[in-house]
């Protein structure tokens, strides 16, 4: 048990896999838990889920700086990736780094019959590259080695072309400060960095795009008015960012309402001081370089097998050993990860 911020996590000494699947407040399980148990004596109706939905819909919205009702809610980030990549025109021309994320890529790649195209490029190239496309899609932070796009330049040069970007933030939202507010759309699944259960994902939205984003899960939650759009037509969905919801996981949002408000209540900047000061440990430790992010990617060929001897949760992406540092880690993880490989 290790306590942080005011927070109880139950997380062993050696869990380094948040890149994979992140450990929720010991109190965000037990809301999680008694909403399940509530639903086994029959207690809860579907109204009252409706303000966790609205206090974690808020609270992603603080995490990437946006406003609240520039929120869409659902159950995975390729699902709104998938509704931008449905709704871009014939013939669009979409720029991605190599070796992306493919739940950023493979929706697009997917439009080919429509004459979509998506050139890939090292993400260093990404903003020298924008000149000739009309869409940008790339991850804040790179799930396979942890390297940080250069979101000023982008942004620049997406302006500059007059390019429209979309941004996964699933592997920084929770760890590092961002404000978001100038990309067009920015997604992000919630059961990593957001502690949240598997199940919860937003989509932030800029005005501009709500109408040529096609609502291709329309559906009663989507609806002006909740509770007036179960049923008949005509189609009366939200003027804002929620004419993009689904219907919620119940229980996915009991738990992403606690860790996500906890999460936007803190100073941002020092939580990533101290995931990228523990990775960094690491790297030095090692005789590498800083490399100024929470997750390290190391390769450690034959010796990746002495960190699960040791009690490291660590995972393998793309032939390499991925170590990732979030708020309930400590300087005893660094430690056990540098005597195994010693």
């Amino acid at each position: 048990m290790r306590e942080h911020l005011g927070q109880r996590f139950d997380v062993p000494t050696g869990y380094l896999n948040t890149a994979s699947i992140g450990v929720p407040p010991a109190a965000a399980a037990a809301a999680v838990r008694d909403s399940v148990q509530r639903w086994a004596a029959g207690t809860d109706r579907p109204g009252d889920f409706d303000e966790h939905v609205a206090t974690a819909r808020a609270a992603f919205a603080r995490l990437v700086g946006v406003p609240a009702d520039a929120v869409a809610q659902g159950s995975t980030a390729a699902q709104f990736v998938g509704l931008v990549a449905a709704s871009v025109p014939d013939g669009t021309r979409v720029l991605v780094p190599a070796r992306e994320f493919t739940s950023a890529t493979f929706p697009f790649a997917a439009q080919a019959h429509r004459g979509v195209t998506v050139t890939e490029v090292e993400l260093t190239e990404l903003p020298s590259r924008v000149e000739g496309h009309d869409l940008v899609v790339t991850s804040v932070v790179q799930s396979a080695d942890g390297r940080i796009a250069d979101l000023d330049a982008l942004r620049d040069a997406a302006s500059a072309a007059g390019a429209r970007v979309l941004l996964d933030a699933t592997q920084a939202a929770g760890w590092t400060p961002l404000a978001l507010d100038w990309a067009h759309w920015v997604v992000a699944a919630g059961y990593k960095w957001l502690l949240a259960p598997r199940g919860a994902a937003w989509m932030a939205c800029r005005p501009e795009v709500l109408e040529t984003t096609v609502p291709q899960t329309a559906n009663w939650y989507a609806g002006q008015d909740v509770w007036s759009s179960v049923y008949g037509l005509p189609l009366r969905l939200a003027g804002n960012a929620r004419r993009f919801d689904t219907s919620p996981v119940w229980f996915s949002q009991v738990g992403a309402a606690h860790s996500l408000n906890w999460l936007a209540s803190l100073d941002l900047a020092g939580v990533r001081d101290h995931c990228v000061r523990l990775a960094d440990a690491v790297l030095t430790g090692l005789g590498l370089p800083p490399a100024g992010s929470a997750i390290v990617s190391l390769d450690l060929g034959e010796r990746a097998g002495r960190l699960a001897a040791a009690g490291v949760v660590s995972s393998q992406r793309a032939g390499r050993t991925r170590l990732a540092f979030h708020l309930y880690n400590t300087d005893e993880d660094v430690d056990l990860v540098l005597e195994a490989l010693r």
